[in-house]
């Protein structure tokens, strides 16, 4: 019998503290449900676009799959900052990659002890199998550069901007290539 009462107070208990745990809107949560309703009308005017053809979808495929071919030779080009021509780097292969690529996702989703008991969930960063933490972004490419003098194709890090080609360009973008002392 005194079961049933201790179960009622507990239900009771219960009952009382969920009704309170709402908390007052704040301007954000009037500013996101005012935004919402507006999204929701202008959605409903103007209906997502129609890509029967699927054509950027088809192409962004068709680079990846030609990004992917092995031992894919291509050629490297800095921008000159006085004439603001491309100038032949040299022979690679592939194309280049940016500095802040990741191998593996840079964040992870943990669950977390929060403050007043209980759990949560929360963003955390996650290290790179090397045990770094690579920033978000970072100016720089990394190319397989082939060794003009040898066989041997190595990683180079470029800091300027370059162009990375899967042919020789030619014409009034490209500065013509110093000549050694030997050439002269």
């Amino acid at each position: 019998m005194k079961y049933k009462y201790i179960i009622a107070a507990v239900v009771l208990a219960f009952s009382l503290t969920s009704c309170c745990d709402e908390r007052p809107k704040s301007s954000d949560d009037v500013q996101r449900e005012s935004q919402e309703k507006g999204l929701k009308e202008i959605t409903a005017k103007v209906p997502m676009p129609s890509c029967d053809n699927a054509r950027e979808k088809r192409m962004a495929a068709d680079i990846i799959s030609l990004r992917d071919q092995e031992g894919l030779t291509t050629y490297t080009y800095l921008h000159s900052e006085m004439t603001g021509k491309l100038v032949f780097f040299g022979e690679s292969v592939g194309y280049g990659l940016p500095a802040a690529t990741q191998f593996s996702n840079p964040q992870k989703y943990e669950r977390v002890n929060v403050s007043g008991g209980g759990y949560g969930y929360q963003t955390l960063p996650q290290a790179d199998p090397n045990g770094l933490f690579s920033p978000a972004s970072a100016d720089g490419t990394w190319v397989m550069m082939k060794d003009p003098n040898g066989t041997k194709v190595l990683p180079v890090f470029i800091e300027p901007r370059c162009v990375v080609s899967p042919f020789k360009l030619v014409g009034s973008i490209v500065e013509a290539p110093a000549k050694t002392p030997a050439e002269k």
